[in-house]
């Protein structure tokens, strides 16, 4: 059974009985965690990320709607739909639960063509929306991330960054003279070109938090969650040889080369830092290796 394409389900329930019963019902479609009580639900909510939470209302010391608050007032976790399941036959109790943004209700005893059909529903939905999301962050030509998870993945890495005090480090890569190729071998080949180069930064990139994007144009981007100066330097290094060793071949027979200029900012950043002021720099970066006879790696300086 292969669980990295199984979507996962929380079933939170203070009865022995009801866990097993659920669980049973599911378990050979989706990966299950179990919580009996609200404490333990919401640690596993916000380390595991399931993509639905069945959940209890009547349970002691935390009930269905005090975990629900919490869950919808944490950002790693209120985007988790939540299905409500309870004896309570009240239509009051019902409304209450779906205007907290409980997405539906499954009364006990459970009946199991009910559990299914409703869960399989909200999967459903959530892997639609997942889907739409992952295709509205990634480049259509390169198939990398685009310019709008970029800045995504830049905000939730520069927030990690205040907090934890590491430094991080982004790399502006531009393709060399790429209007040149363009108009020498046609735009066709030129999209294959920069599809080959966004396999080679990604190729290149050895850490699981390293991140390529397609900045714009022939313009590419690299963040680099706790790397120092030093450790960005090389890396770009690593991409700039990786690019320069590569040869295309065009329609007409010929091998087509090119190259890459690539700027690098470094910083571990505070609350006077800002976002746009990073990306400037290492594109101030860029253009002086540009100004270097291009080709090569520059890192920023205040005299730049």
């Amino acid at each position: 059974m292969d669980t990295k394409k199984m979507n996962s389900i929380l079933i939170v329930d203070d009865e022995l009985l009801n866990l097993k019963m659920l669980r049973s019902i599911l378990h050979d479609e989706y990966i299950v965690f179990t919580a009996k009580d609200g404490l333990t639900a919401i640690a596993i909510a916000s380390k595991e990320k399931p993509d639905l939470i069945l959940l209890d209302i009547l349970m002691p010391e935390m009930d269905g709607y005090e975990v629900l608050g919490i869950l919808k007032s944490d950002s790693e976790t209120r985007h988790i739909p939540v299905i409500f399941i309870t004896g309570l036959d009240s239509k009051t109790e019902e409304e209450k639960g779906l205007s907290m943004d409980a997405v539906d209700y499954i009364s006990k005893p459970f009946s199991p063509g009910i559990v299914h059909l409703r869960v399989k529903n909200q999967i459903q939905i959530v892997n639609q929306i997942r889907t739409i999301e992952l295709l509205s962050n990634l480049d259509q030509l390169t198939q990398i991330p685009n310019r709008r998870s970029l800045d995504q993945q830049l905000i939730s890495e520069w927030g990690r960054s205040i907090r934890e005090n590491i430094p991080l480090s982004l790399l502006m890569i531009d393709v060399d003279k790429f209007k040149v190729y363009n108009d020498k071998y046609g735009h066709l080949q030129g999209d294959t070109v920069l599809q080959m180069i966004a396999e080679t930064i990604v190729a290149t990139l050895q850490r699981a938090g390293d991140f390529a994007a397609r900045f714009g144009g022939e313009e590419f981007c690299v963040l680099l969650p706790g790397a120092d100066m030093d450790g960005a330097m090389l890396v770009a290094e690593q991409i700039r040889k990786a690019i320069e060793t590569l040869v295309f071949r065009c329609e007409d027979g010929t091998a087509g080369k090119v190259t890459i200029s690539v700027g690098v900012h470094s910083l571990i950043p505070n609350v006077t830092d800002t976002i746009p002021d990073m990306i400037a720099k290492a594109d101030k970066a860029m253009y002086a290796a540009k100004e270097a006879g291009r080709n090569c790696v520059r890192q920023y300086t205040e005299d730049r």
